[in-house]
Protein backbone atom coordinates (compact mmCIF):
# COMPACT_ATOMS: atom_id res chain seq x y z
CA UNK A 1 0.00 0.00 0.00
CA UNK A 2 1.24 3.12 -0.88
CA UNK A 3 1.01 5.78 1.85
CA UNK A 4 1.27 9.28 1.18
CA UNK A 5 2.84 10.98 4.38
CA UNK A 6 0.89 14.71 4.69
CA UNK A 7 3.10 17.47 2.93
CA UNK A 8 4.53 19.78 5.23
CA UNK A 9 2.88 23.17 5.42
CA UNK A 10 3.79 26.05 3.53
CA UNK A 11 4.03 29.18 6.26
CA UNK A 12 3.38 31.70 3.91
CA UNK A 13 5.53 35.26 3.39
CA UNK A 14 2.74 37.22 5.24
CA UNK A 15 2.86 35.20 8.10
CA UNK A 16 6.42 35.24 8.59
CA UNK A 17 6.21 39.03 8.87
CA UNK A 18 3.17 39.02 11.27
CA UNK A 19 5.34 36.79 13.36
CA UNK A 20 8.49 38.52 12.95
CA UNK A 21 6.61 41.89 13.82
CA UNK A 22 5.38 40.52 16.72
CA UNK A 23 8.54 39.24 18.27
CA UNK A 24 10.47 42.55 17.61
CA UNK A 25 7.20 44.35 19.00
CA UNK A 26 7.64 41.89 22.79
CA UNK A 27 11.08 42.59 22.62
CA UNK A 28 10.88 46.29 22.24
CA UNK A 29 8.23 46.72 25.02
CA UNK A 30 10.33 44.75 27.48
CA UNK A 31 13.14 46.63 26.95
CA UNK A 32 11.53 50.24 27.35
CA UNK A 33 9.97 48.49 30.23
CA UNK A 34 13.37 47.70 31.84
CA UNK A 35 14.90 50.99 31.07
CA UNK A 36 11.78 53.26 32.74
CA UNK A 37 12.39 50.75 35.51
CA UNK A 38 16.01 51.75 35.64
CA UNK A 39 15.48 55.11 34.35
CA UNK A 40 12.30 56.51 35.43
CA UNK A 41 9.58 57.23 33.10
CA UNK A 42 11.14 61.34 32.84
CA UNK A 43 14.32 60.29 32.11
CA UNK A 44 13.04 57.65 29.27
CA UNK A 45 10.82 60.14 27.91
CA UNK A 46 14.11 62.75 27.50
CA UNK A 47 16.40 59.42 26.51
CA UNK A 48 14.22 58.73 23.49
CA UNK A 49 13.71 62.21 21.97
CA UNK A 50 15.79 63.56 19.35
CA UNK A 51 19.08 64.91 21.07
CA UNK A 52 17.36 64.90 24.49
CA UNK A 53 14.49 67.76 23.44
CA UNK A 54 11.29 67.01 22.08
CA UNK A 55 9.56 69.12 20.01
CA UNK A 56 5.79 67.76 20.22
CA UNK A 57 5.82 68.50 24.03
CA UNK A 58 2.56 66.77 25.82
CA UNK A 59 -0.56 68.33 24.32
CA UNK A 60 -1.38 68.72 28.33
CA UNK A 61 1.86 70.44 28.78
CA UNK A 62 1.01 72.96 25.75
CA UNK A 63 -2.05 73.78 26.45
CA UNK A 64 -0.68 75.09 30.03
CA UNK A 65 2.27 77.09 28.48
CA UNK A 66 -0.24 78.43 25.77
CA UNK A 67 -2.73 79.86 28.70
CA UNK A 68 -0.53 80.88 30.74
CA UNK A 69 1.36 83.33 28.40
CA UNK A 70 0.15 86.50 29.55
CA UNK A 71 1.07 85.69 33.12
CA UNK A 72 4.81 85.54 31.79
CA UNK A 73 4.73 89.36 32.07
CA UNK A 74 5.67 90.36 35.56
CA UNK A 75 8.32 93.71 34.89
CA UNK A 76 11.17 92.14 35.75
CA UNK A 77 14.18 90.35 34.90
CA UNK A 78 14.15 86.87 36.32
CA UNK A 79 17.10 84.86 38.36
CA UNK A 80 20.15 83.93 36.30
CA UNK A 81 23.40 82.40 36.79
CA UNK A 82 26.16 83.55 34.62
CA UNK A 83 29.92 83.65 34.74
CA UNK A 84 30.37 86.40 32.07
CA UNK A 85 31.37 89.77 33.04
CA UNK A 86 28.75 92.33 31.74
CA UNK A 87 29.34 96.04 32.39
CA UNK A 88 26.87 97.87 33.64
CA UNK A 89 25.93 101.52 32.62
CA UNK A 90 24.38 102.30 36.35
CA UNK A 91 26.09 99.57 38.75
CA UNK A 92 23.00 100.15 41.37
CA UNK A 93 20.37 98.49 38.86
CA UNK A 94 19.61 95.30 37.49
CA UNK A 95 20.60 94.30 34.08
CA UNK A 96 16.94 95.13 32.70
CA UNK A 97 15.02 96.91 35.33
CA UNK A 98 12.04 99.54 34.77
CA UNK A 99 13.49 102.95 34.22
CA UNK A 100 9.76 104.58 32.92
CA UNK A 101 6.41 104.06 34.85
CA UNK A 102 2.85 105.63 34.10
CA UNK A 103 -0.40 105.13 35.49
CA UNK A 104 -2.85 107.68 34.71
CA UNK A 105 -5.98 107.93 33.76
CA UNK A 106 -8.21 110.92 32.25
CA UNK A 107 -11.89 110.53 31.73
CA UNK A 108 -12.81 110.20 27.96
CA UNK A 109 -9.02 110.80 27.28
CA UNK A 110 -7.04 108.09 28.10
CA UNK A 111 -5.84 105.12 30.45
CA UNK A 112 -2.62 104.03 30.81
CA UNK A 113 -0.72 101.75 32.72
CA UNK A 114 2.99 101.54 31.50
CA UNK A 115 6.18 99.73 32.32
CA UNK A 116 8.65 100.50 29.87
CA UNK A 117 11.76 98.26 30.46
CA UNK A 118 15.64 99.70 30.40
CA UNK A 119 18.97 97.09 29.27
CA UNK A 120 21.29 98.23 31.84
CA UNK A 121 24.48 97.12 29.91
CA UNK A 122 26.91 99.31 28.23
CA UNK A 123 27.75 98.37 24.77
CA UNK A 124 26.06 99.54 21.69
CA UNK A 125 24.32 97.21 20.24
CA UNK A 126 22.13 97.51 24.00
CA UNK A 127 21.90 101.05 23.17
CA UNK A 128 20.32 100.88 20.02
CA UNK A 129 17.56 98.54 21.34
CA UNK A 130 17.20 100.82 24.71
CA UNK A 131 16.51 104.04 22.11
CA UNK A 132 14.45 101.92 20.10
CA UNK A 133 12.00 100.96 22.90
CA UNK A 134 12.42 104.82 23.75
CA UNK A 135 11.24 105.95 20.76
CA UNK A 136 8.43 103.81 20.47
CA UNK A 137 6.82 103.31 23.71
CA UNK A 138 8.02 106.80 25.75
CA UNK A 139 7.62 108.61 23.05
CA UNK A 140 4.01 107.46 22.31
CA UNK A 141 3.19 107.79 26.36
CA UNK A 142 4.14 112.07 26.41
CA UNK A 143 2.17 112.03 23.06
CA UNK A 144 -0.65 110.52 24.37
CA UNK A 145 -0.57 112.67 27.53
CA UNK A 146 -1.40 115.82 24.90
CA UNK A 147 -4.59 114.12 23.78
CA UNK A 148 -8.30 115.50 24.81
CA UNK A 149 -11.32 113.11 24.50
CA UNK A 150 -10.22 110.47 22.45
CA UNK A 151 -10.46 107.56 24.46
CA UNK A 152 -7.06 105.98 24.29
CA UNK A 153 -6.16 102.52 26.09
CA UNK A 154 -2.27 102.35 26.23
CA UNK A 155 -0.41 99.44 28.09
CA UNK A 156 2.75 97.92 28.52
CA UNK A 157 4.29 94.77 30.44
CA UNK A 158 7.44 93.16 30.05
CA UNK A 159 9.82 90.46 31.30
CA UNK A 160 13.48 89.42 30.53
CA UNK A 161 15.33 85.95 31.35
CA UNK A 162 18.99 84.95 30.68
CA UNK A 163 19.44 81.38 29.55
CA UNK A 164 22.06 80.06 28.03
CA UNK A 165 23.88 83.40 28.39
CA UNK A 166 21.63 84.36 25.67
CA UNK A 167 19.69 87.84 27.57
CA UNK A 168 15.96 87.88 26.14
CA UNK A 169 13.54 90.49 26.61
CA UNK A 170 10.03 90.77 25.51
CA UNK A 171 7.20 93.16 25.71
CA UNK A 172 3.53 93.52 25.68
CA UNK A 173 1.91 96.34 24.42
CA UNK A 174 -2.22 96.47 24.09
CA UNK A 175 -3.09 99.85 22.44
CA UNK A 176 -6.86 101.41 21.35
CA UNK A 177 -7.55 104.30 20.21
CA UNK A 178 -10.34 106.27 20.01
CA UNK A 179 -12.98 104.34 17.45
CA UNK A 180 -10.10 102.04 15.70
CA UNK A 181 -9.96 98.19 16.77
CA UNK A 182 -7.64 97.53 20.07
CA UNK A 183 -3.73 96.09 18.39
CA UNK A 184 -2.03 93.28 20.59
CA UNK A 185 1.70 94.32 19.84
CA UNK A 186 4.61 91.85 20.56
CA UNK A 187 8.71 93.38 20.59
CA UNK A 188 11.63 91.02 21.52
CA UNK A 189 14.89 91.42 21.63
CA UNK A 190 17.40 88.89 22.08
CA UNK A 191 20.85 88.98 22.79
CA UNK A 192 23.93 86.57 23.07
CA UNK A 193 25.74 88.13 26.16
CA UNK A 194 28.95 86.12 25.78
CA UNK A 195 29.89 86.91 22.34
CA UNK A 196 28.46 90.32 22.52
CA UNK A 197 25.77 90.29 19.38
CA UNK A 198 22.54 89.87 18.83
CA UNK A 199 20.97 86.74 18.30
CA UNK A 200 18.11 85.54 15.75
CA UNK A 201 15.78 82.66 16.32
CA UNK A 202 17.48 80.16 13.23
CA UNK A 203 20.79 81.19 15.13
CA UNK A 204 19.23 80.48 18.77
CA UNK A 205 17.86 76.78 17.87
CA UNK A 206 21.10 75.70 16.22
CA UNK A 207 22.60 76.80 19.61
CA UNK A 208 20.28 74.45 21.32
CA UNK A 209 20.92 71.84 18.57
CA UNK A 210 17.54 71.37 17.43
CA UNK A 211 16.41 69.89 14.03
CA UNK A 212 15.47 72.97 11.85
CA UNK A 213 13.48 71.31 9.57
CA UNK A 214 11.44 69.44 12.14
CA UNK A 215 11.15 72.99 13.99
CA UNK A 216 9.38 74.73 10.56
CA UNK A 217 7.39 71.57 10.23
CA UNK A 218 6.11 72.38 13.74
CA UNK A 219 5.33 76.21 13.01
CA UNK A 220 3.51 74.90 10.29
CA UNK A 221 1.45 72.59 11.41
CA UNK A 222 0.33 75.00 14.61
CA UNK A 223 -0.45 77.78 12.06
CA UNK A 224 -2.25 75.15 9.53
CA UNK A 225 -4.13 75.17 12.67
CA UNK A 226 -5.35 78.36 13.67
CA UNK A 227 -6.10 78.91 9.94
CA UNK A 228 -8.24 76.67 10.47
CA UNK A 229 -10.11 77.71 13.24
CA UNK A 230 -10.08 80.61 11.89
CA UNK A 231 -12.07 79.47 8.60
CA UNK A 232 -14.49 78.11 10.65
CA UNK A 233 -14.95 80.89 12.34
CA UNK A 234 -15.20 83.02 9.00
CA UNK A 235 -17.55 80.44 7.52
CA UNK A 236 -20.10 81.41 10.50
CA UNK A 237 -19.80 85.03 9.96
CA UNK A 238 -17.15 86.23 12.23
CA UNK A 239 -14.66 88.91 11.33
CA UNK A 240 -11.46 87.60 11.67
CA UNK A 241 -8.00 88.58 10.74
CA UNK A 242 -7.11 85.91 7.73
CA UNK A 243 -3.91 84.70 7.97
CA UNK A 244 -2.30 82.99 4.82
CA UNK A 245 -0.31 79.55 5.90
CA UNK A 246 2.04 80.19 2.63
CA UNK A 247 3.37 83.87 3.82
CA UNK A 248 6.88 83.88 4.37
CA UNK A 249 7.10 85.06 7.26
CA UNK A 250 6.08 81.56 9.13
CA UNK A 251 10.12 80.67 7.82
CA UNK A 252 12.25 80.43 10.52
CA UNK A 253 14.69 83.17 8.87
CA UNK A 254 12.03 85.61 8.57
CA UNK A 255 10.42 84.88 12.51
CA UNK A 256 12.00 88.01 14.51
CA UNK A 257 10.08 87.62 17.68
CA UNK A 258 10.76 84.59 19.54
CA UNK A 259 11.41 84.51 23.63
CA UNK A 260 13.02 82.18 25.70
CA UNK A 261 11.99 80.72 29.14
CA UNK A 262 12.44 78.03 31.72
CA UNK A 263 13.73 75.93 28.28
CA UNK A 264 10.61 76.92 26.19
CA UNK A 265 11.40 79.01 23.24
CA UNK A 266 8.07 80.92 22.34
CA UNK A 267 7.88 82.17 18.85
CA UNK A 268 5.14 84.58 18.40
CA UNK A 269 3.58 85.90 15.39
CA UNK A 270 1.83 89.06 16.63
CA UNK A 271 -0.71 90.29 13.65
CA UNK A 272 -1.51 93.54 15.75
CA UNK A 273 2.56 94.91 15.18
CA UNK A 274 1.64 95.69 11.72
CA UNK A 275 -2.45 95.62 11.70
CA UNK A 276 -5.26 96.73 14.01
CA UNK A 277 -5.56 93.03 15.23
CA UNK A 278 -5.39 91.64 18.80
CA UNK A 279 -5.01 88.42 17.01
CA UNK A 280 -1.67 86.65 17.58
CA UNK A 281 0.04 82.93 16.94
CA UNK A 282 2.14 81.48 19.55
CA UNK A 283 3.95 78.19 18.56
CA UNK A 284 6.22 76.95 21.54
CA UNK A 285 9.02 74.79 21.18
Amino acid sequence: MKINLPKKEKISAKAVIIYTSSIITCVIAIIIIGLSIYYGSDELDRLITIGGSSLTKKDEEYQLLESNFDNLFQNHLEEYNTDIYIKKIDGAQDLVYTYYTKDENKKNSYDMNLNIPYINIDNETIATYNEEIKQTYEEKSEEILQTENENIIYTLQYEATIENDILSLIIKVNLKEGANAQRLIIQTFNYDLRNHKEITLEEFLNLKQLNLVEVQNKIDEEIQIEYKRVEDLRSLGYKIFERNPENDMYKIKNSQEFFVKDGNIYIIYAYGNEELTTEMDLVII
